[in-house]
């Protein structure tokens, strides 16, 4: 049963070919910024996009005529419950048209459709990153004018709980678990029986402090910050994301340069700390959202490596459940598994409407 799996990403087009969870091959196809620069939008990359696809499919000998289906990295879209999608009508033109956004993964259901259709199969998108499940309590920030937003690493949470789920002979839509997901943006989110019903906006606005974010800031200093003429709004976004956490601290977002630097420098070994207790802290908060009602914890993310940062949060955490470190994401496998359990049948594979959906 053989899944082609795309993944566009800004610079990048991962993609890969599965014999059900089986790797034939993996590619990531690097993007020169000459070659994107023609384009104005990031839609008007798709027949670009699609043409590097294909000849990487005819250099490997693959034709179209082989496959099961074709899944792609799901885009910006209307928020909707995890699972997997067909690509349909409504969710090409959202797609197509930036209705919810511009982002690259936009391309990934289309192409997905585009090569599906040549030949009659199926087409996918798995857990999107606009995935909402949360219940309206979670939804209050303490005032109206905001409300707290479900954006967290749906694919790769979701996959990482159903592994755990089939190591340990449970089911997801049985068991309670709290996932921390610790990249470039750490996203901590507590599911329960198989629905990410509290989590935090891992973008731009609450939670832990990650290599890149700033996370929760105190909100009486930020607004001062805003309203003091030193930066402009741009700036503060770029405060808040891409230039805050530990890059802010260091210079640097490498994780692997802040662990080797812990070893020697004290001020180092606190700031690695502290981002692991937010962590905690996080997670601890969550604990409460499941009355204390948990299977287990898990870790994963490229952070998951780190054995300090593990170690650390283990310790202050391992009281709640037990934890489980899961290092790394692999977002092809995810995409193959998230097909295959609806070819498999195991899975209904889900409508999108185009519209909010929440509490689902």
């Amino acid at each position: 049963m053989k899944i082609l799996i795309v993944n566009p990403g800004s610079t990048s087009t991962k993609m890969g070919l599965y014999d059900g969870e089986t790797p034939i091959f993996e590619k990531t196809l690097r993007h020169q910024t000459e070659e994107l620069t023609p384009f104005e939008r990031v839609g008007d990359q798709y027949d670009f996009r699609k043409g590097i696809i294909r000849e990487e499919l005819t250099s490997q000998g693959v034709k179209l005529t082989d496959l099961a289906g074709v899944v792609g990295m799901g885009g910006l879209l209307a928020p909707l419950a995890g699972g997997t999608y067909v690509v349909n009508d409504v969710m090409v033109d959202d797609l197509r048209s930036g209705k919810y956004g511009e982002h690259a993964s936009n391309l990934g259901g289309l192409i997905a459709r585009a090569l599906a259709d040549e030949v009659g199969i199926p087409s996918y998108i798995v857990d999107p990153v606009v995935v909402d499940e949360m219940e309206d309590i979670y939804r209050f920030s303490g005032h109206p004018e905001i409300t707290r937003k479900s954006i967290f690493h749906a694919l790769n949470q979701k996959a990482i709980a159903r592994k755990y789920c089939a190591e340990h002979g449970k089911r997801y839509d049985e068991v309670n678990l709290i996932v921390a997901h610790m990249g470039g943006g750490i996203s901590v989110s507590f599911h329960n029986k198989g629905r990410v019903i509290d989590t935090n906006n891992a973008l731009d606005g609450c939670g832990p402090f990650t290599p890149e974010r700033s996370g929760g800031l105190p909100a009486g200093d930020l607004a001062a910050l805003c309203f003091s003429g030193k930066y402009t709004h741009a700036q503060i976004k770029k405060m808040i994301t891409g230039g805050g956490g530990v890059s802010a601290y260091i210079g640097t977002n490498s994780m692997m340069d802040l662990e080797k630097r812990a070893e020697n420098e004290p001020d180092m070994k606190l700031l690695m700390d502290a981002l692991s207790t937010q962590v905690a802290k996080e997670i601890g908060g969550l604990s409460a959202s499941a009355c204390g009602k948990l299977d287990a914890i898990l870790l994963t993310g490229g952070i998951a490596y780190g054995k300090p940062i593990v170690s650390e949060i283990t310790r202050r955490v391992g009281f709640i459940a037990p934890v489980h470190a899961y290092p790394g994401e692999d977002e092809l496998l995810a995409l193959s598994q998230g097909a295959l359990r609806v070819l498999k049948g195991e899975e209904e594979a889900k409508i999108y409407q185009g519209k909010p959906i929440f509490g689902v």
